[in-house]
């Protein structure tokens, strides 16, 4: 794998990881809700799912995904139930008014790092898509005439350096909403928002095919 490879790597990836989804809104929420720090936790638990999917694919999961298209349909309807429901449950997520008023300041249920990065690991793992996306992907930058593992190795690299700074990026806007989010009113459409988007992505994941 030569530079001019691996720059065109790059670049393909940090648009890819660019791209919002259940990954990046979910750090973006925790960042919000719990702050920045907490947030953290759940990126840990996302590349964590992501990195041992990728390996797995690596290993020849992604072919025996592509061989035996009902295991991949099972773990594509597991992986959507699981994202409705946190989009079910940040949709009804109460939110206690510490005043009768309107601006009420509200406070938000403290989560363990341990919950956050359970939570980051499940929807990261939650896609059987990465297998598949890191089947097809990877290879077109690795140079069948080379050594394949230290090339495999380089671009996983890459990918979590770019994968974390965007995790980092979607971090920081939620973290930025979170002094809005200490409103009641805020807050309850920022539930409806998010579990809304994820229910989204439940859809989409349950209706696509590989």
């Amino acid at each position: 794998m030569d530079m001019h490879t691996w720059w065109l790597f790059v670049m393909m990836t940090f648009v890819v990881s660019a791209t919002p989804g259940p990954n990046m809104l979910l750090v973006m929420s925790h960042s919000a809700r719990h702050g920045f720090r907490a947030a953290i936790g759940t990126v840990c638990g996302c590349m964590t799912a992501l990195l041992a999917m990728m390996s797995l694919s690596a290993a020849g999961l992604g072919a025996l995904l592509q061989a035996f298209p009902t295991v991949f349909d099972t773990l594509r309807w597991i992986g959507a139930a699981y994202l409705a429901y946190l989009g079910f449950k940040s949709w009804r997520a109460p939110v206690q008014e510490e005043s009768a008023a309107a601006a009420a300041e509200v406070q938000v249920k403290p989560a363990s790092a341990l919950q956050l990065y359970r939570q980051g690991f499940l929807v990261a793992a939650s896609n059987p898509k990465a297998i598949l996306f890191a089947a097809a992907f990877f290879p077109q930058f690795i140079t069948a005439e080379r050594p394949q593992l230290p090339q495999f190795a380089i671009l996983l690299a890459t990918f979590s350096v770019i994968e974390v700074g965007w995790y980092m990026v979607y971090g920081g806007s939620g973290h930025r909403l979170a002094a809005y989010l200490r409103r009641a009113p805020v807050l309850k459409t920022f539930n409806r928002l998010t579990g809304g988007a994820f229910i989204g992505f439940a859809a989409v994941m349950a209706a696509s095919r590989h």
